[in-house]
């Protein structure tokens, strides 16, 4: 049992008692004990995240794909230059650099997107969905669970922005070595972890070539690639 509260500490970042009282609740499984820990590590994590705390340290973190042919630049933010020396804080940022490098985000998240490109977008998504199903999808409505109706369109049009922040907000995004989280649940696990309020305030993505005409190549795969060797 110890060596399993050792492991599950090492993992997660909780206290030891944390970690027993997560193992005894899960009699002994694991895998349930971890999926609880970082349930209540993230509610930590986001209080922590969205807290007035002053988060003014931190580094400028790099990564150059082989080859120069991508370059980034990320500024991520911490409380202390103690976090900011932490080997999880430098992984985290690695990690995002490489990220952005592979997915190309353009904003760091949805509040960050003018409104005027989001209002386009929806134009464009409305006249689209116009042309495949007519004007009288405009109309049609659903009753939510108060009875109240629902134009079926504001649905379809919630769920366009979802995807869009999905595609080109870097918190949003699907983090490139493991698809089943966000950069930002990897951003509050490290929060929970190293028990600090952090931020990605800004980045930069340069691509040998932008914007002159050239072969295509897939640079994003290549740094994919790169990230599920290391």
């Amino acid at each position: 049992m110890g060596s399993e509260i050792m492991k599950l500490k090492e993992m997660t970042g909780a206290g030891v008692l944390d970690c027993k009282k997560a193992l005894d609740e899960a009699k002994g499984d694991f895998d349930k004990a971890v999926a609880s820990l970082r349930e209540k590590g993230q509610a930590k994590a986001l209080k922590k995240s969205t807290s007035d705390r002053v988060a003014g340290e931190g580094v400028v973190g790099s990564y150059i794909h082989l080859g120069g042919k991508i370059g980034v630049l990320v500024e991520v933010n911490c409380e202390t230059d103690f976090a900011q020396k932490s080997e999880k804080f430098q992984e985290l940022v690695k990690d995002v650099a490489m990220h952005i490098a592979a997915s190309n985000p353009i904003y760091v998240n949805s509040g960050d997107v003018p409104a005027n490109i989001l209002d386009k977008e929806r134009e464009i998504f409305t006249n689209k969905i116009v042309n495949e199903k007519g004007d009288a999808i405009l109309e049609k409505t659903r009753k939510d669970k108060s009875g109240a109706k629902v134009k079926i369109i504001d649905d379809m049009l919630d769920g366009m922005a979802k995807k869009y922040y999905q595609d080109y907000c870097l918190l949003d995004q699907a983090f490139i070595k493991d698809p089943n989280k966000t950069v930002r649940d990897i951003v509050n696990e490290t929060i929970a972890f190293v028990g600090e309020k952090i931020t990605i305030r800004r980045f930069t993505r340069y691509e040998m070539g932008e914007g002159i005409e050239k072969t295509e190549t897939d640079f994003a795969e290549e740094v994919s690639k790169q990230m599920v060797k290391k």
